[in-house]
């Protein structure tokens, strides 16, 4: 298949060069997840990682949702995929490399874990005293349920921490909980 994408940010090993495969794969990923998503955090994470250029990911959603592959699920910008994308996914999404579909299905499965991470917890950085501290705390309903302060060295590291927390939320606070209540 010719190359008709834009390159510009697309890994010369591992990338997206054309149009349908890019199309291919959204509906891949879509289909994998099902949850709704993004289209912006999706356009993101495809070119942060190499596969895909932004702005091909943008024209390739808008294609899809006009050609009615995918739909908005709300006015937030999220998207859902319909049969008819699933039925692209199913019959198209084998001729991608299953690298590049694991590659974008783990990117974009931490991206709307960080999303949802970001929404169910609270973070505060602060100084006290010459020392630096983080809040972590859990929120249920918008309430905090757990919290967990934090002494480090310096902001680097507070932020350092502060991603983790939100990469991995749910297994630090189970983990908690776990040791707490044996």
């Amino acid at each position: 298949m010719e190359r008709d994408a834009i390159s510009a940010g697309v890994s010369k090993i591992g990338g997206l060069f054309t149009t349908a495969d890019i199309r291919t794969l959204i509906c891949y990923i879509m289909s994998s997840i099902e949850e709704p998503m993004s289209g912006n955090m999706l356009c993101e994470v495809l070119h942060s990682e190499g596969i895909a250029n932004i702005f091909e990911v943008s024209d390739s959603l808008a294609f899809l949702e006009n050609s009615g592959h995918i739909k908005e699920f709300d006015e937030s910008g999220d998207y859902v995929v319909t049969d008819a994308g699933r039925n692209v996914a199913e019959t198209l999404g084998y001729h991608l490399s299953s690298i590049v579909k694991e590659r974008a299905y783990r990117a974009v499965l931490k991206s709307m874990v960080i999303i949802r991470n970001t929404k169910e917890t609270s973070y505060k950085i602060y100084e006290e005293d010459g020392r630096t501290f983080i809040d972590c705390t859990a929120l249920d309903q918008n309430k905090p349920f757990m919290s967990v302060k934090l002494l480090l060295s310096d902001e680097d590291q507070a932020l350092f921490v502060k991603q983790k927390f939100l990469e991995h939320a749910s297994e630090i606070y189970s983990k908690i909980f776990e040791i707490i209540l044996k």
